[in-house]
Formats: C-alpha cells, structure tokens, sequence
C-alpha cells in the first residue's frame, strides 16, 4: 500500500497536507506555546494582584467564652484617644469655659 502525501501551503507557510485524500492541519508549535505561555503571563499577574490588593481582616477570630464574653484573637488594645482632638491641638485651641 503506498501513501501519498500533498503539502498544502498558504504563501511560504505549511498549512497542512492531504494524506490519501484527506486534509491534515498542520499544528504551529511555536504559535501553541506563545499562547500558553501568554495565558499562564496573565493568569500568574492577575493571582498576584489579587493577593496584593486584598486586605487583612482588622480582627481576627471572634468566639464567645463561658458567661458570655467575647474573645478577639489577635487584636492589639484601641489608642488611647487624646484629651483633644488633633485639630484643636494645632490651632492650639482651647475649650471655653464659663467662670463664676
């Protein structure tokens, strides 16, 4: 049995042959790897912004202990607030108070 062969191309590009009357597309192995190589570039950039933009929770587990009380796991103490506010403490304001 003998096989034949046609390359069929499209200016200087194979683009597939016909083998014993059969159409065969050739597979471009350079534009297949570009492609995933251009898919894994997006979606290794978009995982990397995505965990670079999201946040840490400002608290973190909150469970309710015997009694009723509520326990936050790592927390910090609030600041203490300032007697003043910061505005006041710049226009170094002071608060009126009426004198007998």
């Amino acid at each position: 049995m003998v096989t034949t062969v046609t390359p069929v191309r499209r200016g200087d590009r194979e683009i597939g042959a016909y083998i014993d009357g059969r159409f065969v597309p050739a597979v471009d192995a350079t534009a297949v790897a570009l492609a995933a190589l251009a898919t894994a570039a997006v979606a290794s950039a978009g995982v990397s912004i995505g965990l670079a933009v999201r946040r840490r929770p400002a608290i973190g587990a909150v469970t309710m202990g015997p009694g009723g009380w509520i326990s936050l796991k790592h927390t910090t103490r609030p600041p203490l607030r300032a007697a003043r506010p910061w505005w006041a403490r710049l226009l170094r304001a002071h608060r009126l108070v009426e004198e007998h």
